[in-house]
């Protein structure tokens, strides 16, 4: 999705929409991740990492222009603004022979974070060696973990 889309279509009406006191919280992935890896083992010429928030923070800027002074921007330290969310598998899920629900789980986790059309995904279904790729990303990374970013927009309340 590129930064003008992200910015005019969804951040900018978002941000005008907020009440007095309003905050947005966006979040978005980070990458750096095995969900990078597994896309990328597929797809090599995905780019599932578009915009940093510092980025999308100066686009927002631009777009509102004047109106930008009625907000706080805050992107934050990587400290505070970058976290992971775990898939929770039980250890032995994670052995030598994957369950096929894992198996899924991964699958439709990953393809999710990385906003895979579905039109994309028939012919690498078709063949099943999606599975065994999942497979293989989730032992040499002993589980399955994406790295998100976060950033705030406020309206001032006066």
């Amino acid at each position: 999705m590129s930064l003008d889309f992200k910015v005019g279509k969804i951040l900018a009406p978002l941000t005008r929409s907020l009440g007095p006191g309003g905050r947005l919280l966006a979040v978005q992935s980070y990458g750096q991740d095995p969900c990078v890896d597994l896309i990328n083992e597929i797809w090599p010429e995905e780019q599932i990492v578009g915009q940093s928030r510092h980025q999308l923070i100066a686009s927002l800027k631009e777009v509102l222009g004047r109106e930008a002074r009625a907000f706080n921007f805050n992107a934050g330290s990587d400290a505070r603004s970058v976290f992971s969310y775990q898939m929770h598998t039980l250890p032995e899920e994670i052995s030598s022979s994957i369950g096929t629900s894992t198996l899924f789980a991964a699958w439709n986790a990953a393809i999710y974070a990385a906003q895979i059309e579905d039109e994309r995904l028939e012919s690498v279904i078709s063949t099943g060696e999606y599975l065994d790729i999942t497979s293989r990303m989730l032992q040499q990374h002993n589980g399955l973990w994406f790295n998100d970013e976060s950033f705030v927009v406020s309206r001032r309340r006066s």
